[in-house]
């Protein structure tokens, strides 16, 4: 990766080596040197489960599924109130592989978001099916506003965490403390701002599950190394003006749904 641009911050390789890799082939994984990261769970078998649910965006989704399936040992599942078809906001359908009745217990639960969520966070099955998990869950992760059905199953209150940065200081009414960070990790909740910070996220969370060498080598099978064409993916030093206009609009789109969900738990 490319340290000359800004906007994609610098991973030096665990023993790295120059290596000619043909394309769709296996990447080897080097031995971890003394400061690699190492995993924090038993790799032997990983059970992931993420959930689906109308108008979700699918790249929240699609995304993490593509690095944490490549986990040794995972074994994931697409959660969904019925195994029907699940529309996403782009018009794509997901299918399910198990239904929230039906879905067993994971070590890792990841909620996408989307408009969808702030109707999902409302939903009490879907609730229901959140906070069992996170009782029972190494992680519980979210990926831009999934992190409003994790404030609206109670997991957020007095939680550093993120989401997307136009719905972002609407956490505050869950009790959790907004921050700018792509990745935020407190304790076994973890969060990740808009739609391509769950791609960073499933990366960071592949470190913790397989050990860092593991997690570069499903960066470098999907070639993850972002070089957009223009430098404005970032509120931070987006224009002012449209950041707040944004967020104006977003609170107007989404506040009143916000405002039922936190009443349900901040009480």
């Amino acid at each position: 990766m490319s340290s000359e641009n800004p906007r994609v911050r610098p991973v030096h390789p665990v023993d790295a080596e120059v290596v000619e890799v043909p394309v769709d082939t296996e990447v080897p994984v080097p031995e971890p040197s003394d400061d690699a990261v190492t995993p924090a769970h038993d790799p032997d078998e990983v059970r992931i489960s993420f959930l689906l649910f109308p108008d979700l965006t699918q790249l929240d989704l699609t995304g993490p599924a593509q690095v944490l399936s490549r986990v040794p040992g995972a074994r994931v599942e697409y959660v969904a109130a019925t195994l029907d078809p699940v529309p996403s906001d782009c018009g794509l359908a997901l299918v399910p592989t198990t239904t929230i009745a039906e879905a067993g217990p994971a070590d890792v639960l990841v909620v996408p978001g989307g408009d969808g969520a702030f109707d999902a966070m409302l939903d009490p099955e879907v609730i229901g099916f959140v906070r069992r998990e996170a009782e029972r869950a190494t992680w519980v992760t979210s990926v831009c506003t999934g992190a409003f059905v994790l404030g609206g199953a109670g997991l957020l209150a007095g939680k550093r965490a993120t989401t997307h940065w136009a719905s972002k200081p609407m956490l505050a009414a869950f009790g959790a403390q907004p921050v700018e960070d792509r990745v935020v990790d407190d304790g076994a909740i973890v969060t990740a701002a808009g739609v391509s910070a769950g791609i960073d996220m499933a990366l960071w969370l592949a470190a913790e599950l397989a050990g860092q060498p593991a997690a570069e080598a499903i960066q470098l099978q999907i070639e993850y190394d972002p070089q957009p064409p223009f430098d404005a993916g970032s509120a931070v030093r987006a224009d002012t003006r449209v950041v707040t206009a944004a967020r104006a609009a977003a609170e107007d789109a989404r506040g009143e749904r916000v405002a039922r969900a936190a009443a349900a738990v901040m009480h």
